[in-house]
């Protein structure tokens, strides 16, 4: 029986299951990564929302860190949603100080940027490649404050304070959402990504 590629959930901390579950109705082999032999197994990988200050110190707990920093160089593609964000971030504002990122992505982003927890809102947002609006539920996010050359911004926010702020974006093999993708039903954005790790 032929199968989809194997796409792990960095599960060390965040909303694993969510994501587990979507990459599952999607057809491909999800599997939680909780350390390097996990992550030798996966064509492609999903860091999710949770705090990426205790996913950084977790990661070099568990000796994921530099096993995940080699995999992204070496062109692994992955997914990160809101702290996944930041983690693949090359710069951040307004980081814990000493806070460490995976890097990948030629972006800086702002952490917390849309404020605090009771400060969360959903909005719906074009999102290139996709047909229709997608909803977005931002928690606690941040935002893109700049982009290298080589990165292509999917979303922006299109109305409100925030509005113009880049909140998607795609470097090669990399993608990273300020929201929550993983949360509703709607699947689209997974499938771009089983997509990509489809055809690296």
């Amino acid at each position: 029986m032929v199968t989809g590629p194997t796409i792990g959930v960095f599960a060390l901390q965040g909303d694993v299951r969510e994501h587990l579950r979507m990459l599952g109705e999607l057809g491909v082999e999800p599997l939680a990564v909780r350390r390097p032999t996990e992550l030798e197994a996966c064509d492609g990988l999903v860091i999710p929302g949770g705090e990426s200050t205790t996913m950084a110190k977790l990661a070099r707990t568990f000796e994921l860190f530099e096993a995940l920093r080699d995999r992204i160089k070496q062109g692994m593609p992955t997914f990160g949603t809101c702290a996944g964000m930041i983690m693949l971030a090359d710069r951040i504002e307004d980081g814990a100080a000493g806070q460490e990122t995976l890097g990948g992505l030629d972006i800086t982003v702002r952490r917390n940027a849309f404020g605090r927890q009771v400060d969360s809102f959903e909005g719906d947002l074009d999102f290139a490649g996709l047909d229709g609006p997608v909803h977005a539920i931002f928690i606690r996010a941040p935002w893109v404050e700049s982009v290298g050359d080589d990165v292509e911004p999917l979303a922006r926010v299109d109305h409100g304070p925030a509005a113009g702020r880049i909140v998607a974006v795609r470097q090669g093999p990399l993608m990273a959402t300020s929201f929550h993708p993983e949360v509703g039903g709607d699947n689209r954005i997974h499938r771009l990504f089983v997509d990509l790790v489809t055809e690296s």
